[in-house]
């Protein structure tokens, strides 16, 4: 495997000695996309398993005179495009199992698949931030924290080249608007750049990605495809990344001179600026060729460690969705089920309740997320309906719409126990694309929420339900927070499914009924109302990113969220104690009991915050700096341990242009979420 970057430079010398027998031409074919999606005629309109966006691999480059092997790029990051595959749960789902070696394993068989369809690409690693959770596309990222970002898209990246597969983050960098992607133009003060939006980017080139995506947009009023700051200054200089930067696809690259000249090295994944044009340009000397070579070697170089690294297994099709994926995407969806409210414990329901209601439209839809580029395709997809109904052992089911709210309130009336699955599908939120002839759209396709709650209609029959029959669970679909306040006193149990993959309706329901302990922890916050989030106007031509956002936001603001970060209950009951936290020279090491002290075995979240209260700076009161996932048998204690390296602890000097640490008293929060109520604080010196 190249999972790390000493792997991947042992061809450096290989690699140089290639680019010199190459041609301008040929080095420049290597900078080059092969395919234009939009040549697929109706599968964007109609898209299905057998034809649609990424179907098959897309290539770029390759020389088979000088055996370098194309890129073969494979989109993701619910599992691989290509064809049919294995559709595990949405990004942000898998946040909020805040499970690193599960992620970690996701990646290995997301690597598997692609190798089996013959790709060596995973365009799928998308850990944007989400200013706003309104972010239309806020699902394919894992959470709103920079902390929680980079370590769970770390596991990501290291899971997927452990089978010689190259990892690409994406979108690099500040990509968290959807409707204005292609032009808006982001900026940010030096602090909240470096601590917020770009931290969680270099955590995983430090983990070894080798690969980079630019976004759409601009920052500081240049595009990011050509933001010599970005690329060549942060990426290539400070940090040292030794890969290959593409370009997001088609409108991605906005010109030759200045996208080569300042870090661009593939255009993907079709050819407009660079071929002949980028050819002509180092003809012309608006380009000088040793730029070319960096490229070229960039390439050659992460190309043969990916194809000449050994495998550590084989890679049969029949890998593809098979039996032991498909285990791991349920088991993926069993521990991002996240129980918000359980009033009364009226879940789990019992198998012997004699008659169940299943409320909502989506209960009986195959919903498994945005349907843009992301999109994957499996065999089947298990509905919230389906699932409840082959689990629900001896209780009789029945289902209604909920069109009609009265008719609906009737129903529950008789039932004795209701379910209702409510939230979005890809019409909500989703991939942003306006129609065009070349797409040949009915319609706009995803883009950003300006409604964070559920639609009124949902709300309105949540509340005439919860009038009428108190034993009622409400089921939400979403990709990121969806606001509760305005049904949360109607709903008995309220349990956040989000996208929840190919078996997320048997996963679904088994939470319901009780054979799954719900486990996962909200990666974000949510917040009473819309007010209480950074203001965004989705059309914006310009925006600032604040450096203060989500619970940190909250904190600042003294602002009470209806449910805080990193909240989720469980069926049974855990105790933490004996908290401890030191520090050496380079690491903060946090020690905390842990009892399951009810009946059924279960999964807690410990996580460590750490503030600094006479800090020099403006700081967060807290910040994630570490957590770690244990399973408890009923009556079991663990001792769990949470280390954070004390670099995570310095801020961004704008003065000294550089990181600094600040010496003294830190104060450690250990618990099982971000409010206060839920943490044991102590002092660390550092």
């Amino acid at each position: 495997m190249f999972n790390l970057k000493k792997d991947r430079l042992k061809f450096t010398d290989k690699a140089k000695q290639i680019v010199e027998q190459m041609s301008l031409e040929e080095k420049v074919y290597l900078m080059s996309g092969r395919i234009n999606p939009f040549d697929m005629g109706d599968a964007f309109n109609h898209p299905s398993a057998d034809n649609h966006y990424n179907v098959f691999p897309y290539p770029a480059g390759g020389n088979e005179r000088l055996a370098i092997p194309e890129m073969k790029f494979c989109d993701g990051p619910r599992g691989v495009v290509c064809h049919r595959a294995t559709c595990f749960p949405v990004t942000m789902a898998r946040g909020a199992t805040f499970d690193e070696k599960l992620e970690e394993q996701v990646g290995e068989a997301i690597a598997r698949e692609i190798r089996a369809f013959g790709g060596n690409f995973f365009g799928g690693v998308c850990i944007n931030l989400p200013y706003n959770p309104g972010w239309g596309r806020s699902q394919e990222v894992y959470g709103e924290d920079t902390f929680h970002l980079g370590r769970m898209g770390s596991a990501l990246v290291k899971g997927v080249q452990k089978h010689n597969v190259i990892a690409c983050i994406k979108h690099y960098a500040f990509n968290s608007m959807e409707n204005a992607r292609f032009t808006v133009s982001v900026d940010a003060t030096k602090r909240t750049e470096r601590e917020i939006y770009l931290r969680h980017f270099k955590d995983c080139i430090d983990a070894g990605a080798a690969s980079v995506m630019s976004s759409y947009n601009r920052y500081q009023e240049v595009y990011c495809g050509e933001n010599h700051y970005l690329l060549r200054d942060v990426l290539k200089g400070e940090w040292d990344f030794d890969g290959f930067v593409v370009s997001d696809f088609v409108w991605g690259t906005k010109s030759t001179v200045d996208a080569a000249n300042n870090g661009l090295d593939i255009e993907m994944c079709n050819t407009n600026y660079y071929g002949d044009k980028l050819v002509q340009a180092v003809k012309e000397k608006k380009v000088r060729e040793e730029v070319i070579d960096d490229a070229a070697i960039r390439i050659v170089r992460t190309l043969l460690a990916a194809a000449e690294s050994e495998d550590p297994e084989t890679y049969d099709p029949s890998v593809i969705s098979c039996n032991a994926h498909i285990r791991l995407a349920k088991k993926v969806a069993e521990e991002a089920m996240t129980l918000i409210k359980n009033e009364n414990g009226v879940l789990p329901l019992n198998k012997k309740t004699e008659h169940i209601l299943v409320l909502g439209k989506l209960a009986n839809v195959e919903n498994i997320g945005d349907h843009g580029s992301s999109r994957v395709f499996p065999y089947y997809t298990v509905t919230p309906l389906q699932g409840i109904i082959d689990i629900a052992g001896e209780s009789r089911v029945t289902y209604y719409a909920g069109d009609d709210i009265q008719k609906a309130a009737e129903l529950a009336k008789d039932a004795d126990a209701v379910i209702m699955v409510a939230g979005y599908n890809h019409d909500d939120e989703g991939e942003y694309v306006t129609p065009t002839d070349e797409m040949k759209l009915d319609k706009p396709m995803g883009g950003d929420r300006r409604n964070l709650g559920l639609h009124h209609h949902e709300v309105e029959l949540i509340n005439a339900v919860g009038k009428v029959n108190k034993n009622n669970a409400v089921v939400l679909i979403g990709g990121n927070m969806i606001l509760i306040d305005d049904f949360k006193d109607s709903a008995s149990a309220i349990l956040m499914a989000y996208y929840p993959g190919m078996e997320g309706g048997t996963v679904i329901a088994e939470t319901l009924f009780g054979d799954n302990n719900p486990g996962g922890k909200l990666p974000f916050a949510i917040v009473r109302e819309g007010k209480d989030l950074p203001g965004v106007d989705w059309d914006a031509k310009e925006i600032v990113y604040d450096y203060y956002h989500g619970y940190a936001r909250l904190e600042k603001n003294k602002i009470a969220p209806s449910v805080p970060y990193g909240f989720g209950l469980s069926y049974t009951k855990f105790v933490i104690g004996s908290p401890s936290c030191m520090a050496d020279r380079d690491t903060v090491t946090a020690e905390v009991q842990v009892t399951n002290t009810g009946d059924r075995v279960g999964d807690e979240v410990i996580q460590l915050y750490i503030g600094k209260e006479d800090s020099v700076v403006d700081r967060p009161v807290k910040a994630l700096k570490g957590f770690a996932r244990v399973t408890l048998q009923p009556g079991e204690t663990k001792t769990v341990t949470i280390s954070c390296p004390v670099e995570k602890l310095e801020y961004y000097s704008e003065d000294e242009k550089g990181w600094k640490l600040e010496k003294g008293k830190y104060q450690a929060y250990i618990g099982n979420c971000c409010s206060d109520s839920y943490l044991q604080k102590l002092e660390v010196e550092i």
